[in-house]
């Protein structure tokens, strides 16, 4: 259909995968245990966080937000996927496909700011020990957390705003598994440049104001530690950072390739893979990134294993 149509569409066609029609059962059964496996170690890890007294601490309490956020924003999209490759295709409304990105784009923004308020919660810790407790207390916390919300809200306020106040022609079909910027763009009849450039800007702006205050955190850690005259509190201090430096690489490593490169550069094949691996891959491995290598949180989930089989065995 030609682009210079302007009967504005009620809804779009989402083509997902139907390039590759032998690959739809197997990656059905792929992303379903993806799925399951993320709100499994996403909702096990918050429960746990509020059940142990002794993870009631700042970095949990980031920590929990996080996982709850993972759990989020993999639900918006997740469903959406599975539901393309049993049908080949999904019909999805207009103002549906406004919301599913309205939502996604505030979970992810907000994991986004939320990593930096954890890598600064890490220099505090690191840097001033015996000041942690007052100077991350409760409403500083909360502090955090909301300012991460509000600052998300605003730039996803921004986002929809411009995608969605662009006219879309009746060439309707989004050849992507959900509704993001880069195939909503494509569909769009007439100039998209200045909305291009608005959004590009304010997701720059928001990668790397959040990658400084991750950079800058770090160094200063960095500099903490090469201070301390024991090579094993060295070792034991960076071992606590390794988790969320890893989950931090992971994240914005995705993002950056998604959202910096250049419009040349770009295809929506490439685009595809890169959405996969940060709208399920990485809120599946985070809570094994963050489980795996803590000793709090191992120790915690053996005392509830425990509780749960003492209270079975009073059952029976």
């Amino acid at each position: 259909m030609a682009k210079n149509n302007f009967t504005e569409v009620t809804q779009f066609i989402l083509m997902g995968f139907t390039e590759h029609p032998k690959w739809q059962v197997p990656l059905f059964i792929l992303f379903l245990g993806f799925y399951l496996a993320t709100l499994l170690g996403n909702v096990g890890m918050t429960v746990l966080i509020q059940v142990d007294v002794q993870l009631h601490t700042p970095m949990y309490f980031f920590l929990s937000h996080l996982s709850l956020l993972d759990a989020c924003y993999t639900s918006v999209i997740t469903p959406q996927i599975l539901a393309t490759l049993a049908t080949d295709v999904t019909v999805i409304s207009y103002s549906r496909c406004a919301a599913q990105f309205f939502f996604f784009t505030i979970c992810a923004g907000t994991e986004c700011f939320l990593l930096a308020v954890m890598a600064y919660d890490r220099y505090v810790a690191i840097s001033n020990p015996l000041l942690y407790t007052a100077a991350m207390n409760p409403r500083v916390c909360w502090g955090l957390v909301m300012g991460a919300y509000f600052c998300s809200l605003s730039g996803t306020i921004l986002r929809t705003t411009c995608t969605f106040s662009l006219s879309f022609c009746e060439d309707n079909q989004i050849n992507f598994f959900f509704c993001d910027v880069p195939p909503l763009l494509k569909l769009a009849c007439g100039d998209t440049k200045n909305v291009e450039i608005i959004i590009v800007f304010f997701s720059n702006i928001v990668i790397v104001v959040n990658a400084l205050v991750i950079l800058i955190s770090y160094l200063l850690i960095i500099r903490s530690i090469l201070r301390m005259k024991s090579s094993g509190g060295r070792a034991k201090t960076f071992s606590t950072c390794a988790c969320h430096l890893t989950a931090v690489v992971l994240f914005y490593g995705t993002l950056t390739f998604m959202y910096i490169r250049s419009g040349s550069s770009k295809s929506l094949e490439e685009d595809k893979i890169v959405s996969v691996f940060y709208t399920v891959v990485i809120p599946m491995l985070n809570p094994l990134i963050y489980s795996l290598r803590n000793k709090d949180v191992k120790a915690a989930f053996k005392k509830v294993t425990n509780r749960i089989q003492v209270f079975q065995s009073k059952e029976t």
